[in-house]
């Protein structure tokens, strides 16, 4: 989905293209002509809730400190605790779901390929190929267009060639010295778990549905090869098998 069409919600600056509603909880969002909207109705409550101190969001508000009317992206849901904290900041926020997104591609995919069950339909399965398709239609945004990133742990439920595809993306719309925050799993997590931001080092966990198993667990080579195009990485080791990293651009 184009820049102008993904979900933008961004008070406290200047920002035409960005919806602005104060919802509690997670917004829904339904598309319509190709554009995503915010509604009132909330999701159901999540089945659990629990808060974890976070060292690596602390250095990440610290490297973002001083920066004035900055613009971030979060790759998770448009929850209003975690807009509502940065827009106070004076932030832009931009939400774009990748985990859903990606699940609605995939799902798209199965569609098309049972109704032309051709070997040329079946050839253009291949990760690569549709790692490349989905990043045509997703992910769109000019080039320099962010000064932060919240990553989450998403890289752990996406398919490993898509994750190196991505993140190749992710670089060219990130100014230079952009900071991203993410975190990567020691082990295979036995649930899935969204996040949200409670305050300058607390972060809620929210157990929710599975969209994905877990793909892969990243060693910390692998994960300095994702992002090699970064001038500096920093990463905090924590008790619940969750390593916070920071990458500076």
């Amino acid at each position: 989905m184009g820049f102008l069409n993904k979900l933008g919600i961004a008070i406290g600056a200047q920002n035409d293209r960005a919806s602005s509603a104060a919802l509690p909880g997670e917004q829904n969002v339904h598309k319509q002509n190709g554009a995503s909207l915010a509604v009132g109705a909330n999701r159901p409550p999540e089945l659990e809730q629990t808060s974890r101190i976070s060292n690596g969001l602390k250095e990440f508000l610290w490297n973002l400190d001083g920066l004035g009317r900055g613009t971030l992206l979060d790759l998770g849901p448009a929850w209003q605790t975690t807009l509502t904290f940065f827009i106070e900041r004076g932030f832009r926020v931009t939400s774009d779901d990748i985990l859903r997104d990606w699940s609605q591609f995939l799902k798209e995919e199965d569609v098309k390929a049972k109704e032309n069950p051709t070997p040329e339909s079946y050839a253009g399965h291949t990760p690569e190929a549709r790692a490349k398709r989905f990043l045509l239609e997703n992910l769109q945004y000019p080039a320099s267009s962010f000064d932060a990133l919240l990553l989450w742990d998403t890289l752990d439920y996406l398919e490993p060639t898509l994750a190196k595809l991505m993140i190749a993306q992710i670089t060219d719309f990130l100014r230079p010295g952009a900071v991203v925050f993410a975190m990567f799993h020691s082990k295979k997590p036995s649930g899935f778990q969204r996040y949200r931001v409670a305050d300058t080092n607390t972060l809620q966990v929210l157990s929710a549905k599975p969209i994905f198993p877990a793909q892969k667990v990243y060693q910390n080579r692998e994960i300095q090869e994702l992002f090699g195009r970064f001038r500096s990485m920093k990463s905090f080791i924590s008790r619940d098998q969750l390593r916070e990293t920071l990458f500076i651009k």
